[in-house]
């Protein structure tokens, strides 16, 4: 694993080796807040102990953003939105971190993946739940395909869970997915990825160290077409032209892109060749890379979660109960892939609370600040358009849902965020210390400047983006106490 602070950029390469070089950074600048904002009133991202038990946290905690709805007790790892055929405007997001964990908060919803009509973006309305095997504990892969409208996930868990591939129709009538097939493939599950077109479904299993193709050319048919053991892939994402899968993969740790061309052409027996390989300074968990472009030039935004102690537990975290305060939180950050032979990192996506210096101070008393699946770091981002996005977002778990300009690449600011309302510890969450739990890959409704996310102890949340968010005013460094 790449040591935190190394001084030099590790680029491995597949057949040839590349170079580049970044240093480990500091946190993302931020902009002011808007005079309607409740926000943080510490370091950056922090939500103190003191102010969770005092009921400050109670309301809350935003910049540039405002509440325009809610819905639900619990939440997972993938937030999606559709627009059918007939104009119906949908959600979807699975509503449980780990099966059955949230069955107490969702007593009354049930389980599986939630179906919102969002007609009225203030008060989502739940016309289904989808329930077969693979939207029941779907982990990180619940996943939509815009072109053809198809929504789909593997049964997943955090090691692996075996078997079942489910499809669902959600072009005619969002708001009651058809099921297409619900399929026992025989193949390990975490996380997926669909082929732009819809034709391909990828599927990884991280403690499995299985990547497995499935065509999905008959969505009534799964078939497997390609396998292999070769890595520990977690998120994926395919290239616009499907050729490429950028794969965050765990053992590296770092990412991995693979030409599969072959594949996404359905050839029989395809060659899938590695392209290159990419670490970095401080890399912890590689969790996802998101592909998109600025002015005709391919970068990923890539995620990596937790630390990198959460896996690969030093001594100080075993003689601390898991907890290491020199642990590296690995964060996001953007990679340039103009030459995908040679990737580098631009720039990196941080905030106060994630840097070392931080672990070591009073904020690993915060609720939830010492869980080795929880604490201050980042989860999952997203974009709302793959060409020439303005921004990104993301969940950075206890420090809620995140938002990065990114028109500048080299020079990114936190424009906004939202963390929900917080409470103590709840006794429906055993073993879980309290906080917040902002952990799912968001969605947009970029026409009136919203995100959509969920935290997995407080629900379904419709984030508005306030005037504050697009000021041209010059950011300030990020508060670090």
């Amino acid at each position: 694993m790449v040591p935190a602070f190394a001084p030099l950029l590790l680029v491995l390469a597949a057949p040839s080796t590349v170079s580049g070089a970044q240093l480990y950074a500091g946190p993302t600048p931020q902009l002011a807040c808007d005079k309607q904002s409740l926000p943080e009133t510490g370091a950056q991202g922090r939500v103190p102990k003191a102010e969770v038990d005092n009921g400050r946290a109670a309301m809350g905690y935003r910049c540039n953003t405002a509440q325009v709805g809610t819905f639900g007790g619990s939440g997972g790892f993938r937030v999606e939105r559709y627009i059918d055929a007939s104009g119906h405007d949908c959600a979807f997001y699975d509503s449980t971190l780990l099966f059955p964990t949230s069955a107490p908060n969702n007593a009354q919803e049930g389980l599986g993946v939630y179906v919102l009509d969002m007609t009225d973006h203030a008060h989502p309305v739940h016309t289904a739940s989808l329930t077969t095997p693979a939207m029941l504990s779907p982990h990180e892969s619940l996943r939509l395909n815009q072109k053809r409208g198809l929504l789909a996930a593997d049964m997943g868990y955090p090691t692996f869970n075996p078997g079942f591939v489910d499809v669902y129709d959600v072009s005619n009538d969002c708001r009651h997915p058809a099921l297409d097939s619900s399929t026992p493939m025989g193949i390990l599950g975490h996380e997926s990825a669909f082929s732009p077109d819809g034709t391909v479904f990828y599927v990884s299993s991280t403690g499995g160290h299985t990547l497995a193709a499935v065509d999905l050319t008959n969505p009534r048919v799964p078939i497997t077409i390609w396998g292999t053991g070769d890595y520990a892939p977690h998120g994926m994402s395919v290239s616009g032209d499907g050729n490429r899968l950028y794969i965050a993969d765990t053992a590296l740790p770092g990412l991995i892109i693979l030409d599969v061309s072959e594949i996404n052409k359905h050839q029989l027996n395809p060659n899938v060749p590695v392209v290159s390989k990419l670490s970095w300074p401080g890399v912890s968990i590689p969790q996802n890379a998101i592909p998109f472009s600025e002015k005709g030039h391919p970068y990923l935004v890539e995620v990596d979660e937790y630390t990198n102690t959460t896996t690969h537990p030093s001594q100080s975290a075993i003689q601390n109960g898991g907890y290491d305060p020199n642990a590296s939180v690995g964060a996001a950050r953007i990679i340039d892939i103009r030459n995908d032979r040679s990737p580098f990192v631009v720039s990196n996506l941080r905030l106060a609370v994630n840097q070392t210096s931080a672990r070591s101070g009073d904020q690993q008393n915060d609720y939830g600040a010492k869980s080795g699946v929880q604490g201050y770091a980042a989860h999952y981002c997203n974009v709302p358009t793959a060409v020439d996005p303005t921004y990104v977002a993301c969940s950075f778990i206890l420090s809620g849902l995140r938002v990065f300009n990114i028109q500048d690449l080299l020079h990114p600011y936190e424009m906004a965020y939202f963390n929900a309302p917080s409470r103590p510890p709840s006794p429906a969450y055993a073993g879980i210390n309290g906080g917040n739990f902002a952990m799912s890959a968001p969605t947009f409704d970029t026409s009136r400047n919203e995100v959509w996310y969920s935290d997995g102890f407080w629900g379904f949340y419709v984030v508005k983006l306030t005037p504050g968010a697009f000021s041209t005013a010059r950011p300030h460094p990020a508060p670090t106490g």
